[in-house]
């Protein structure tokens, strides 16, 4: 790793959303002076309230589309500005494309007049429905770039894009990080994901909403995994020049993940059915062997160990009392 033990001045764009302020912990954890930026369309200022008082913190209210504030200088930026769940960032497609575009090149300028390290937060979104599984990095995607999901996962393609021609001009020292599905505390009841929605949901005594069949599969991964692997990015010498998967490669049916769910929560409702979105992906499972080879990186943390912090989290927020449930399963049989 480089200069791991040089305190650094860092920028984190979206610093107050749900992966951003799990970063600009650890940032600070490490000894760094931390600025968050991030105009609060879908970031929340409870998840920075404890950093208030912390000496290495500040914020800056703004949107990465508009010129950007006299900020000083910094030595890393982290780009996690965007809005990431379905409903929030189809909501305002205009503005979620503009974020990904216009937003990632002002950050981009900004780095290369800082000569600072650059990190593009990517998804693997971009990879659409995929036809090749697992997905490696070097899999073009099978993405509908004029469908309503288009405006986020174009968005991200684009930031790509910019992050590695100024790369390739040598303007910055610019790393692309693929995100998978992400789960921990700080994820938003509201945000449309499957965990926040089946967590709120059985906590409240609701029917539990499955769209299709609930055969379609993801990969969960925990935050502070996702988190330790971006920074392990951001921080080693030599620039990998092609993107990172970072994701938990155990592949669960949404069924099975409802499962796990309920015998967390014996309050759910039973499972209902509904029809699945336009272009949600059937299947989504990392292949993560750059991130072995390059990073020394996998996850630590199985989901049943990460699910109990996640509803203890929700439970708190939505006022509700929750222990966890004596004697529930542990890791349910994963998909092929």
């Amino acid at each position: 790793m480089g200069n791991t033990l040089k305190q650094k001045r860092i920028l984190v764009a979206g610093g107050a959303g749900f992966i951003g302020s799990h970063l600009c912990d650890a940032l600070l954890g490490q000894g760094h002076e931390v600025v968050c930026l991030d105009n609060f369309l879908t970031g929340a200022r409870q998840n920075i309230d404890p950093l208030e008082n912390h000496p290495g913190f500040s914020l800056v209210q703004a949107d990465i589309t508009d010129p950007l504030p006299s900020m000083g200088n910094f030595d890393e930026i982290y780009n996690l500005a965007s809005a990431a769940s379905p409903p929030k960032y189809q909501k305002d497609p205009v503005h979620t494309m503009m974020t990904g575009v216009v937003g990632t090149n002002n950050l981009l300028e900004l780095a290369a007049a800082n000569a600072a390290r650059f990190l593009q937060a990517s998804t693997s979104e971009i990879y659409g429905d995929p036809l090749v599984h697992p997905q490696p990095e070097d899999y073009l995607g099978n993405v509908n770039c004029t469908g309503p999901r288009a405006c986020y996962d174009e968005a991200k393609r684009a930031g790509e894009t910019l992050s590695f021609d100024y790369l390739r001009r040598g303007s910055i020292d610019a790393r692309v990080v693929r995100i998978f599905n992400t789960y921990g505390p700080r994820m938003q009841a509201d945000d449309g994901r499957i965990v926040s929605n089946l967590i709120t949901q059985a906590l409240r005594g609701e029917q539990l909403t499955i769209y299709g069949t609930g055969q379609q599969t993801r990969s969960f991964c925990y935050v502070d995994d996702l988190v330790r692997g971006i920074i392990a990015l951001m921080q080693i010498d030599a620039n990998p020049k092609t993107p990172v998967n970072l994701g938990n490669p155990g592949e669960f049916t949404i069924n099975e993940l409802a499962d796990l769910v309920m015998a967390r929560v014996p309050a759910a409702g039973p499972v209902v059915y509904n029809p699945l979105p336009q272009d949600d992906p059937q299947k989504r499972q990392p292949d993560i062997s750059k991130a072995k080879t390059l990073l020394g990186w996998e996850p630590r943390v199985p989901l049943v160990e990460g699910l109990e912090p996640t509803i203890a989290y929700f439970a708190l927020e939505l006022g509700i009392h929750w222990m966890p449930a004596m004697n529930a399963p542990g890791e349910v049989r994963r998909t092929a």
